[in-house]
């Protein structure tokens, strides 16, 4: 049976039955409204290349995109800038937390784009001549990955803004060396209201799927990006996108993906599928203690490991 085939049939609901037994990490507490969060929420959804959506129980509860939104303001860039974020942010992984204090040496560039640092930069280099301008245009070509209209939860952006100390600080070290060029309050506002995107795991996984898929969004058939920016994305997420738990990802899983801090997992499958889980208690690295297994399991059922057994 091929792997399209098997994703059709594999069971989410007894693969999110499986997973909730698992009772360890904790949900981050950042700000109010993710420390709030329900610690059983547990969904998951696949989406195939003929734009089939298939989602568990709880697939349809609405979450903040948090740290999951990187991977697309990279690619937001990439396509408003025609690829000069290339050379104003790095892709190599750092080693290092999320929101590590650090920019390259001798550049002054963030290291890459999963990274706090080099998503404020990315959600700056959007189009648009002011903060409300850029937002609109992050929120519409979110909504574009997604294949639907999506929401900013102000509540949410209020907090992130209000509560980054660490994005700000970051922000005013980029300005001082010259990356940034918009003021850093007004990355920040921008980047903190992508952060408060609202999705589910379905629309997540719409978005994954539209990276995998070479930059066309599988159900709404729309062309989103181009075949070279998802390329480079998916390529960006193999290898930073679990932040310093990438290797240990790629090794055990093997699928290009991005976690978040809302417990949120999104993956892309070149040319296979995308899908997303959500589950928000999570383990040291920042990525969801459940969500991390699903995927192993899903990876392992469906052939997913980009190293797997194409080998043999």
């Amino acid at each position: 049976m091929s792997r399209a085939a098997d994703a059709r049939t594999v069971d989410l609901d007894a693969l999110r039955e499986r997973v909730l037994g698992e009772q360890g990490g904790s949900v981050d507490d950042s700000i109010p409204q993710l420390a709030d969060a329900d610690p059983d929420l547990c969904g998951l959804a696949l989406v195939l290349t003929d734009g089939t959506v298939r989602g568990s129980a709880q697939a349809d509860v609405a979450f903040s995109v948090q740290s999951a939104v990187k991977p697309f303001l990279f690619a937001l860039a990439l396509l408003d800038t025609d690829g000069e974020a290339l050379d104003r942010i790095g892709i190599e992984p750092t080693g290092e937390a999320f929101d590590a204090i650090k920019l390259e040496t001798g550049t002054g560039r963030p290291p890459n784009p999963m990274v706090n640092a080099g998503a404020l930069l990315t959600a700056a280099m959007v189009d648009g001549d002011d903060v409300a301008a850029r937002e609109e245009r992050i929120v519409r070509g979110l909504s574009a990955f997604a294949g639907r209209d999506l929401e900013v939860d102000e509540d949410v952006a209020q907090s992130e803004h209000l509560l980054g100390d660490r994005n700000h600080a970051l922000a005013h070290l980029m300005r001082a060396e010259g990356t940034l060029s918009v003021g850093a309050d007004d990355a920040v506002a921008v980047y903190a209201r992508a952060c408060a995107v609202l999705v589910d795991a379905r629309a997540l996984a719409v978005m994954g799927a539209t990276l995998a898929f070479g930059g066309v969004n599988p159900v709404s058939g729309e062309r989103v990006v181009p075949e070279g920016v998802a390329r480079d994305v998916v390529s960006v997420m193999a290898t930073c996108g679990v932040y310093d738990g990438s290797g240990r990802w790629m090794r055990g899983v093997g699928v290009p993906a991005k976690s978040s801090v809302s417990g949120a997992i999104v993956l892309s499958a070149p040319g296979v599928l995308g899908g997303a889980v959500i589950s928000p208690p999570l383990d040291e690295q920042g990525t969801s203690v459940r969500g991390r297994i699903a995927c192993e399991v899903l990876s392992a059922e469906l052939d997913l490991h980009v190293f797997g057994s194409r080998w043999s």
